[in-house]
């Protein structure tokens, strides 16, 4: 496998923009999580905590079909301080709704074009986000160690 083959792992376009998002979130400080449930209902393409503690929320969308399909993301917003669309620079961004931060991604990086403002998260909430972020990530890399005990992990 050659390292520059990313379709080796991510298939599918929004994984191939999380990828970069998530590289280019390391940049900034932050540590990122992928398919991240906050509620019932509602999957976080990707969730990222930054140095300060402060959460964003990542939308990959790859296309405009996969964008009008969404009907779930004003949902978002209440789990996140800053709320993003990530997509590629041949994306129609006039669709994106104002109000929201624009990230332009590929496979390999990301640039933040349109800072998302700052709702800042209740503490309370805050704190459940966290956790849910800690044993997010703490049970996708068990998954990893040991792919045997995959089955044996929640994901709720």
């Amino acid at each position: 496998m050659q390292s520059s083959d990313i379709t080796t792992f991510h298939t599918q376009p929004g994984q191939i923009l999380a990828r970069g998002v998530c590289r280019h979130m390391m940049s900034h400080g932050f540590v990122t999580v992928e398919e991240l449930i906050p509620t019932r209902g509602l999957r976080v393409d990707v969730m990222a905590l930054g140095p300060k503690g402060e959460i964003w929320v990542i939308e990959c969308k790859s296309s405009r079909e996969d964008f009008t399909s969404d009907k779930k993301w004003q949902g978002y917003l209440e789990w996140c301080d800053r709320y993003f669309w990530a997509v590629d620079a041949g994306f129609p961004t006039e669709l994106l709704p104002d109000g929201t931060g624009l990230i332009i991604a590929d496979g390999y990086d990301a640039e933040i074009i349109r800072m998302a403002p700052e709702d800042k998260l209740a503490a309370a909430r805050r704190k459940v986000m966290v956790q849910k972020f800690a044993t997010h990530a703490a049970r996708r890399l068990q998954a990893f160690r040991d792919p045997g005990v995959a089955a044996l992990i929640s994901t709720s």
